[in-house]
């Protein structure tokens, strides 16, 4: 019974959260975005693999990564100083903003697709490394209950660095070293590999 009023009270909270991010106003959203545009477009999808896009992006995902970045959580010069004066109110506009968005697809390398997709479907069970799609879903749009973001045709050049990021552990604002642990068991190649399926995924 213990285990069972756990779970319902985490689903209570889950629900809650997501009721909150769903007050995010959408117009004033896309008045405050005028200071991001220049990293990442006005509608959030970033010209440059250097930034991430944000269009269509979870609500309860980009608030975490902004309250992450004001905190100091995770770390990144600009975006440190960006989300700093940043109210709750602000992060919830923002985020409402970008998840209303639509991403611009990407293409994936030709011959980095079937590497790719077999470590994205299948993982690598030699190393242990866990099959992407266990999270993200096998389209790349993510779990916005379980705070998984969405991935697909996100910037390869983007998700490379931040695979990089997590196995060096300059990155560690991973719900229970989750993408640290994966990370941490693959190679250069296997992250480009990936890197460029995710970057070809269509929600």
């Amino acid at each position: 019974m213990k285990n069972v009023f756990t779970i319902a009270v985490t689903l209570a909270l889950f629900g809650f959260t997501i009721t909150v991010l769903a007050a995010g106003d959408v117009a004033a959203g896309k008045q405050k975005s005028t200071s991001c545009a220049a990293c990442h477009n006005a509608d959030g999808n970033s010209n440059s693999g250097e930034w991430p896009k944000l269009a269509g992006q979870h609500p309860i995902y980009l608030v975490k990564q902004l309250n992450n970045f004001k905190s100091g959580e995770r770390v990144n010069a600009i975006m440190n100083g960006m989300a700093a004066p940043l109210s709750e109110q602000d992060m919830d506009d923002l985020a409402a903003y970008y998840a209303a968005q639509t991403i611009t697809p990407g293409e994936a390398n030709p011959d980095l697709v079937e590497l790719g997709e077999a470590l994205y479907r299948g993982g690598n069970l030699n190393s242990g490394v866990s099959a992407c799609i266990g999270c993200h879903g096998p389209t790349g749009d993510g779990n916005p209950a379980a705070g998984f973001p969405s991935l697909a045709s996100q910037h390869a050049q983007y998700i490379e660095t931040q695979l990089k990021a997590f196995r060096s552990m300059q990155r560690a604002n991973d719900p229970g070293q989750m993408m640290r642990n994966i990370a941490g068991k693959m190679t250069d190649q296997e992250i480009q590999a990936v890197a460029s399926y995710i970057q070809g995924l269509r929600k």
